[in-house]
């Protein structure tokens, strides 16, 4: 209901994780091989039994390259920084769009950069652009790509 939470010492986090701080924060740790290297085991681990569904940067490119099934989401950095602001605002935090929209090409300029595991589609990802479409016209789109999958292997 809640979707998944992410506890550390037993207090949930999982809300003070996604400000634009922590996302600063992580994309630019993450530039860092050490980093990278002692995450990726640690993430592998937490999908291998399959059946799981993992967002992220380079989850498709580096992580799982072999997925069943890959998508490359993205919009325009107007739009993204428009979703995120209102994200911010209804959660009570005092953030500007201008902040956001800066936040956001920011973060894709060091991610797109990167010497390790830059941003990127990955080979066979399916491109879904969701600047004109809906959160649900969105999720409809992939989830149809899924279930082509899964009827072509028989599940």
């Amino acid at each position: 209901e809640r979707g998944i939470r992410v506890k550390l010492a037993g207090e949930d986090i999982s809300e003070g994780i996604r400000t634009p701080e922590i996302a600063q924060g992580a994309s630019t740790v993450s530039a860092h091989p050490a980093v990278r290297a002692a995450l990726l085991e640690l993430q592998r681990q937490a999908g291998r039994a399959g059946g799981v569904v993992l967002e992220g940067r380079d989850i498709g490119t580096v992580v799982f390259p072999d997925a069943e099934v890959k998508f490359f989401l993205t919009a325009s950095p107007e739009v993204r920084a428009r979703r995120r602001h209102e994200e911010l605002v209804a959660k009570g935090q005092n953030v500007t769009f201008a902040e956001t929209l800066a936040d956001v090409k920011e973060r894709d300029a060091r991610d797109e950069g990167r010497a390790v595991a830059p941003l990127r589609k990955a080979e066979g990802a399916v491109l879904v652009d969701s600047t004109s479409l809906s959160i649900d016209e969105t999720v409809a789109s992939m989830l149809a790509r899924v279930r082509e999958v899964a009827s072509a292997d028989g599940g």
